[in-house]
């Protein structure tokens, strides 16, 4: 093998390293890290609909709870996406009195929760019925556990996620 290709192969076949430190004065820069460093349950599609992302499926079990299947994936650093991450996500994004800054309206009701059915499988259950749910959950970052134990939006520096962008 030539040395170009021992380089090409060794640069290839290496499982990411290090941190990326991003700098963007934009005031919107929160939107574009956001966007490119998450995983989100859902997004939007190109006609504006609500379209699985790291979920395979959904769908309604009663007019207060919906079911979540999860696809197979992994963030970017490798850690799979997990029902526990999506669990964890859920709650941390609970806790914030708006969490999401454009506004309130994509809170879900108080008191909903999210509960672990099995390996592949969550059910968010809302307190009473929401027809907004599916949508609010596009507000919901899943973030990996290197994020919660880390920088989290600032909960270890603000003791909040919010109100500091």
């Amino acid at each position: 093998m030539s040395l170009i290709e021992n380089i090409v192969s060794s640069v290839t076949t290496r499982e990411p390293q290090g941190t990326i430190h991003v700098v963007d004065r934009s005031p919107l820069n929160w939107l574009y890290i956001t966007y490119n460093t998450v995983e989100e349950l859902v997004r939007t599609g190109e006609k504006g609909h609500i379209v699985p992302a790291a979920m395979k499926s959904y769908r309604w079990v009663d007019d207060r709870t919906l079911e979540i299947k999860l696809r197979e994936n992994k963030f970017r650093d490798g850690e799979p996406i997990t029902v526990e991450i999506v669990k964890r996500s859920f709650e941390e994004m609970m806790r914030w009195k708006s969490p999401h800054p454009p506004g309130t309206q994509f809170n879900q009701y108080e008191g909903t929760r999210c509960e672990i059915i099995d390996e592949e499988t969550v059910h968010i259950i809302s307190p009473k019925p929401d027809g907004m749910t599916l949508g609010k959950l596009r507000a919901m970052h899943v973030m990996n556990t290197r994020f919660w134990e880390g920088p989290s939006f600032g909960y270890k520096r603000n003791g909040s996620g919010e109100g500091h962008w």
